[in-house]
């Protein structure tokens, strides 16, 4: 038998996994990436301590997997979108990592669109230009790092980051810098007349050579085989932002299929062979699969804000937990389903750490009575979140025919009750993506096409990918849903001035 390893880091987690050629996880590991928030809206990471915890990863997987590093043919990655993490000629940190949930840019973008530059930008990229892309960070470092700024040799992702350590080579992925404002999407390359629009022209030499997905991208040094345990020379592909990884790994393999990842943050996506031009969808992008281009609908809106809620407000509920010898996440799904969503009347707005309604929106729970108990608030934070990617799906479906059933993945899975309300709520069915590690798989199916092991990527769906289950949505609950979701909208239009 022989294994893949992917690697994927996310918002929070760096995390491995080890499966064999026909998907199945062997053994996974994962650990916390810190992030620091030195002044209000900023995010960054210690790069070099970003690396040490990535190499402990991958050193406790191939422990728990039992098996030879030597039988591991092939290495690839999947890591968040946007952000930034550059590095010098000399392969040290020219400034710390910015991950996704960086807002320090805010005046820049708030200059683009003042000024109608989004315009210009808009039809070289087919994307609105986001706070946490790379090139509204590059345009603060320049006004406010500017030695940093001069010191940067490549601009990277966060996955290129590690695979550079991983191999000294240095490349670029279309699916990342597509989705950041750097790639023109009707040339398919670079454009430096992109980087004039935004001021950084400068850049223009920064950016690494671009690999598609499964592309070689070197091997692993033997400087990282003794710091990982991997064997010295195992072929490393390019890997891939984590919402391909995730869409490949549900088996968003065709136009006609939807998939939704239910994380940190709502992605909802779908596939076609050319972009999405009329304004009306947020985010294009070049897909994994080299012809098509992914339609995505995202926002930090969905299951990042339970965990706050968990963390923040019900901290005593790990000590009842244990106590139950249960989990927090099966305590909070049975206080949902105790209440009958018919009579629970709050409504909850998940924009804790950002939103898809404007930029100054934020989370608020309104109708609270002292009626209200955890367990109705509890559900109605499940309902906003399943509300939001359903503003996200609608605006899919405004372009598209409504699929026969939807991809569900990410933590929500793990909650029958939340995937239910996600079939109820849409009147779609949903298939469920078994539990396993969707990211890292994604970028194991990219390594395998690397290494021989599959033909194209629809063989790696065909012989990796598995749904536990079908959850079809129940009529009347879906009228019910959608007469709540018509007051969620009303109650987002209400304090829309307010906001602003």
């Amino acid at each position: 038998m022989r294994y893949l390893l992917g690697i994927d880091n996310g918002g929070t987690f760096a995390k491995a996994a080890i499966f064999d050629e026909n998907g199945k996880q062997i053994a996974k590991a994962g650990l916390p990436s810190n992030t620091h928030s030195p002044k209000p809206g900023y995010a960054e990471r210690d790069m070099n301590e970003l690396w040490e915890v990535n190499a402990e990863v991958i050193r406790q997987t191939i422990v728990n997997s039992g098996i030879s590093s030597e039988d591991i043919v092939g290495i690839s990655f999947s890591g968040h979108g946007k952000g930034l993490y550059p590095i010098k000629a000399n392969g040290e940190p020219a400034y710390a990592g910015i991950p996704s949930t960086d807002s320090r840019a805010q005046e820049f973008v708030d200059q683009w669109y003042q000024t109608g530059i989004d315009k210009k930008v808009y039809q070289k990229t087919y994307q609105n230009i986001l706070v946490t892309q790379p090139v509204s960070i590059l345009a603060w470092l320049k006004k406010y790092e500017p030695e940093a700024y001069a010191d940067i040799k490549y601009v990277f992702s966060v996955k290129d980051f590690i695979r550079y350590k991983l191999t000294n080579e240095a490349y670029g992925e279309y699916t990342d810098f597509s989705g950041g404002n750097l790639i023109n999407l009707n040339t398919k390359v670079y454009d430096q007349e992109l980087m004039q629009l935004f001021d950084i022209e400068e850049v223009y030499e920064k950016l690494p050579p671009l690999k598609y997905s499964a592309e070689l991208c070197g091997v692993i040094t033997p400087e990282a085989a003794e710091k990982t345990g991997l064997k010295e020379g195992t072929p490393v592909a390019a890997g891939m932002f984590d919402i391909n990884a995730c869409g490949i790994a549900s088996g968003l393999g065709d136009p006609e299929k939807l998939s939704m990842i239910a994380g940190t943050w709502s992605i909802n996506e779908y596939i076609r062979k050319e972009p999405l031009t009329d304004g009306s969808i947020s985010l294009n992008s070049m897909f994994c699969m080299p012809d098509y281009f992914l339609i995505e609908e995202s926002s930090p809106t969905s299951a990042g804000n339970l965990e706050w809620y968990i963390q923040n407000l019900l901290p005593e509920l790990k000590t009842e937990a244990k106590k139950n010898n249960s989990n927090v996440y099966k305590i909070v799904d049975t206080w949902v389903e105790e209440i009958n969503p018919a009579e629970n009347d709050l409504i909850f707005l998940p924009f804790l750490y950002g939103s898809n309604e404007q930029a100054k929106a934020k989370a608020s729970l309104i109708g609270l009575t002292s009626y209200h108990t955890r367990k109705h608030i509890t559900q109605a934070i499940f309902e906003g979140i399943v509300f939001s990617h359903l503003t996200h799906l609608n605006k899919l479906l405004a372009r598209r025919e409504k699929p026969e059933s939807i991809q569900l993945s990410g933590g929500v899975v793990n909650s029958a009750v939340w995937v239910q309300m996600f079939a109820d709520a849409t009147g779609i069915p949903i298939d469920v993506v078994d539990d396993k590690e969707l990211g890292a798989q994604g970028a194991a199916m990219a390594a395998g096409i690397a290494a021989g092991l599959y033909k194209d990527y629809a063989d790696a769906i065909n012989k990796c990918v598995n749904f536990s289950r079908t959850v079809e949505p129940r009529k009347e609950f879906t009228k019910l849903y959608q007469e709540k979701y018509q007051n969620y909208r009303s109650l987002i239009d209400a304090l829309g001035a307010f906001w602003k």
